[in-house]
C-alpha cells in the first residue's frame, strides 16, 4: 500500500455531519466516471474510459481522484487530474471537475497534491496548457505560481470557433 492510498482510511463524515473529501490515486473502477466528468469539462473532445486506463497504464503517469462522501458512506468521484512525470520535467495532461462542484477549491486542492508528490519524486519543473479564454483556470495558475512561456494558436477547438489559443505555462518545483 503506498502512501497514496489512504483515502480509504478517512471517515465518511466528521463530527459535524458533513460530507468529507479525500484526494487518493484513481482507480480502475473509476474510470468510467472520470471518462463522464472529462466529458462534462471538455465536451469538444472527450477522453474515453479506454482511453484513461491507457494513460494510466503507462508508467511515467499518475491520476489523483478527489472523491465527495454522500450519506451513506460512497465515495464518489467529482475531480480528477492525470500527470506524467519524465526526467525531472512533469507535465498535467488533463484535469477536469464536475460542473456541480466548481468553484469548491477541488482543482486548487488536486493541484496542491500533485505539487506535493511532484516534490517528493523530485520533479523540477511543472508544465500545462490552458485555453486563453479560462479565465477561472487562469486565476488558479496564477496563483500556483504557473507563468506563460509559450502559446500554440489554434490548438483547442470549441464548438464553432475554429481553434482558441493555448497557453503553455510552467511552475518551477524547486
Amino acid at each position: 500500500m503506498s502512501v497514496w492510498d489512504y483515502a480509504d482510511w478517512v471517515p465518511a463524515w466528521n463530527w459535524w455531519t458533513m460530507p468529507v473529501t479525500v484526494v487518493g490515486d484513481a482507480r480502475a473502477e473509476d474510470l468510467d466516471r472520470l471518462a463522464a466528468i472529462h466529458a462534462e469539462s471538455f465536451p469538444g473532445a472527450p477522453w474515453s474510459a479506454a482511453d484513461l486506463a491507457a494513460l494510466l497504464r503507462e508508467e511515467t503517469v499518475f491520476g489523483l481522484v478527489v472523491r465527495r462522501a454522500n450519506f451513506f458512506g460512497t465515495r464518489s468521484p467529482v475531480a480528477f487530474v492525470l500527470a506524467r512525470l519524465v526526467a525531472g520535467e512533469a507535465e498535467i495532461l488533463t484535469i477536469a471537475v464536475t460542473p456541480a462542484y466548481r468553484r469548491h477549491g477541488f482543482a486548487r486542492h488536486l493541484m496542491e497534491h500533485v505539487f506535493r508528490r511532484l516534490y517528493h519524486d523530485r520533479a523540477e519543473t511543472l508544465f500545462l496548457e490552458v485555453d486563453a479564454g479560462n479565465e477561472a483556470a487562469l486565476a488558479l495558475y496564477g496563483r500556483l505560481r504557473f507563468r506563460k512561456v509559450g502559446e500554440r494558436k489554434g490548438y483547442y477547438a470549441h464548438g464553432s470557433v475554429p481553434g482558441a489559443t493555448a497557453l503553455v505555462m510552467r511552475a518551477d518545483l524547486r
